[in-house]
């Protein structure tokens, strides 16, 4: 399991540890302690800058990967930051934040010419090269969608991060489903049943059990799909597994599911598809770096976040798109960083509601979008809304 083994300037290390995560995870479980922030924690928490520190060398940053796939993933470098950045504050808080474009901001970059069509030559023979082949628009469609399913396939650093995100909270019941086969487990991952597709289940509290179409199931169970499947609630389908926990009578529904899917779906689900690439790219980073935050202060001991526009909207993969995936898997492991800690890096539709809400800390979506098509690029216009901050990155170490 992928563990945090160093924090320095500009990145977050990741190395390796032998232990069991999921049972690591229940040990430390108390039910009693599900208790979510209040309200006003949250509104208090929201108008300030986190930057965590003590990080814990020792934290498990992964639940479940194998070695065998940790071992396919190649050290991911970051990169010196490319914005400019004044002198660290000395106290460990970004405290003058701009909703409005930096003066910091260097012009755009003019266009480069595109370069002209050229002939290979061997002497006085000239050599044209071969015109290649025309596809139809249903090839042409055909062919984006393999490489995009390829991309998709080949790891990225985000992908050795889980996120655990409350999907149902405090409710009685919740109906489940499975794309392709998937096993039912135990809180310590012996086998209850097998799920088969096409079938709806109901999950009930019951006391202090859960009832599965009837089957009365310990407070704890997992979902586990195979690799590459969905799993439903409702009619909404979700990527990675799912935790059914009851406590006080009453069920907690948590998706436990890589940041790179987790991403894929909050970016998406944040702004449109369609937007500057660059824009997308601001967009990926502030949300990843949003995430890490409570990865590392979780709300609670059973899932880091929720799923709503409270902290960032998350809606399963109703909204991916390729452009999305694109943008995200660009910025992998990439977050807004103070001094190599994390920065919870708000942020908000436009400048007036980053006003009002976050006392003007924070980045206007509209505004990302308008720098973005000005020719700014996304760490020029992170540089602009989080100003003292530069690009971090995780990198693993095997």
């Amino acid at each position: 399991m992928p563990k945090i083994e160093s924090v320095n300037k500009y990145e977050l290390r990741l190395g390796m540890a032998g232990q069991d995560s999921r049972k690591a995870f229940f040990r430390k479980w108390h039910l009693p302690k599900l208790i979510p922030l209040s309200r006003f924690e949250r509104l208090t928490r929201s108008r300030r800058w986190l930057l965590l520190s003590g990080m814990s060398l020792g934290f498990v940053l992964l639940l479940g990967v194998s070695h065998r796939l940790i071992a396919q993933f190649a050290q991911f470098e970051s990169a010196a930051p490319s914005v400019p950045i004044s002198a660290p504050s000395p106290i460990a808080r970004v405290t003058s934040l701009s909703s409005s474009p930096s003066p910091r901001l260097a012009a755009p970059p003019a266009a480069s010419p595109s370069p002209t069509a050229k002939r290979a030559t061997t002497g006085k023979q000239q050599i044209e090269q071969a015109p290649e082949p025309t596809l139809t628009q249903e090839q042409q469609a055909a062919q984006q969608q393999a490489i995009a399913e390829l991309e998709a396939s080949i790891p990225t650093v985000d992908s050795l991060v889980e996120m655990k995100v409350a999907i149902e909270v405090n409710v009685s019941s919740a109906t489940v489903g499975v794309s392709n086969e998937a096993l039912l487990l135990d809180g310590d991952g012996n086998r209850l049943d097998t799920l088969s597709p096409g079938t709806s289940y109901t999950a009930q509290a019951d006391g202090s059990s859960i009832s599965f179409n009837g089957s009365a199931l310990p407070s704890l169970i997992w979902i586990e799909p195979p690799v590459g499947s969905l799993f439903y609630l409702g009619d909404r389908p979700y990527r990675g597994r799912l935790l059914l926990a009851v406590e006080n009578g009453r069920l907690w529904v948590v998706n436990v599911v890589s940041l790179r899917n987790y991403l894929y779906s909050v970016v998406a689900s944040e702004v449109s598809a369609n937007w500057n690439v660059e824009a997308l790219k601001a967009q990926a980073v502030a949300a990843r770096s949003y995430a890490l935050t409570y990865y590392f202060e979780p709300v609670n001991t059973l899932y880091d976040l929720g799923d709503d526009e409270y902290f960032q909207v998350y809606s399963g993969t109703n909204r991916e798109d390729d452009r999305i995936r694109q943008a995200v898997d660009a910025t992998a492991g990439e977050f807004v960083s103070y001094r190599g800690e994390v920065v919870e890096s708000l942020y908000a539709a436009s400048d007036d509601i980053v006003k009002e809400a976050f006392q003007g800390q924070g980045m206007s979506q509209l505004g990302a979008l308008g720098l973005a098509e000005q020719g700014y690029t996304y760490k020029q216009i992170l540089a602009n809304y989080y100003p003292n901050t530069s690009v971090g990155g995780i990198a693993q170490d095997f």
